[in-house]
């Protein structure tokens, strides 16, 4: 058991955070029209991700609807790498990618490039394929990261979109510098309940986690993490959406993970989801970004907070089950699908 690039990677989360979102990439963005205050004409925004990018790229979604009132949606992959596409005309994607290596992801912004797209890349390898092949980029700037399972990266990959949305929306820049500088001051971030949350994680057979709006996105990434590094099973839902079904599952004995991140529209439907799986027999978590700082952060900066206060406890519970959380055996850093 080792577990030590896990530590060193999720301890430069923050600061990775704090360098990427501060970042200004107006300069990259101006050539290709995309600064005009009206997205340069775009009507549309897609994601082209898998795995924890992928998570990333549900909370950079919920952030830029919010934003600029324009759609955002995921683009399978498979849609380019195995198909004809589709017309990309009027859109902006993003390829969203720690290694930018795999030739799915590859294919698909070469793909929608030449469907129309204009194409930016969230990448912290600039160099590769995705970095070369796309108009743009805004770099996560996370530095090498050696452990299988991706977290500064994933962190960075919420920050470079920050900075991206703020180009984009000069409005919407102070957001991304307070919390730039929110990320710079809070060291390592802990949550008061995680020696709690990591027992009982560790004794559960089934875990549900969580969220709304981009503390969706966030659940989607710890679920993916107990699955890849403690070889847990679990499952993300929206707090609605598990409501639906899923809910019935408690019958069987589930740990519920809730994460909150402060999104007012969100607090009934978060309330809601808590008071129901307390009521039926489940172990509930809440664990929300103002436990750990008054600094008020937009949703997707929460969402990133809360990943950096949950990988730490991940680590612990892989490490207390025996695992080795740097190199799940099944697994490698770069994913290489089509």
């Amino acid at each position: 058991m080792s577990g030590e690039l896990m530590a060193s990677e999720v301890a430069e989360a923050p600061g990775t955070f704090a360098r990427t979102a501060a970042a200004d990439l107006t300069p990259a963005l101006a050539p290709l029209g995309l600064t005009d205050g009206n997205f340069g004409g775009r009507s549309a925004f897609y994601t082209i991700a898998r795995g924890s990018s992928d998570a990333a790229a549900t909370i950079i979604s919920y952030e830029f609807m919010r934003e600029t009132g324009l759609p955002m949606t995921s683009l399978p992959p498979s849609i380019f790498s195995l198909g004809a596409g589709v017309k990309m005309d009027g859109a902006i994607a993003l390829g969203i990618s720690q290694s930018g290596a795999s030739e799915d992801l590859v294919r698909s912004i070469k793909g929608a490039k030449a469907a129309g797209a204009v194409t930016v890349g969230i990448v912290n390898v600039e160099a590769s394929p995705v970095g070369t092949a796309v108009d743009a980029l805004s770099p996560i700037g996370a530095g090498p990261e050696l452990a299988v399972p991706a977290t500064k990266s994933v962190v960075g990959s919420v920050a470079a979109a920050m900075a991206l949305l703020a180009a984009l929306k000069p409005a919407y820049a102070p957001a991304a510098k307070s919390a730039a500088a929110t990320f710079a001051a809070i060291g390592t971030p802990a949550h008061a309940r995680a020696a709690e949350l990591q027992a009982a994680l560790a004794g559960a057979n089934h875990v549900y986690v969580v969220g709304r709006g981009c503390g969706f996105g966030a659940a989607q990434e710890v679920a993916l993490k107990l699955k890849e590094t403690c070889v847990l099973h679990a499952e993300a839902y929206s707090a609605s959406e598990v409501l639906h079904g899923p809910l019935q599952l408690v019958k069987r004995g589930l740990t519920v993970l809730i994460l909150d991140t402060g999104e007012e529209s969100a607090k009934a439907s978060l309330d809601a989801a808590e008071a129901r799986f307390n009521a039926t027999g489940g172990k509930v978590f809440r664990i929300a970004a103002s436990d750990i700082t008054a600094d008020a952060l937009v949703p997707a900066a929460a969402a990133a907070l809360l990943l950096c206060v949950v990988y730490p406890i991940i680590r612990e519970i892989a490490l207390s089950l025996g695992m080795n959380p740097d190199a799940p055996e099944t697994l490698s850093k770069v994913t290489q699908t089509i």
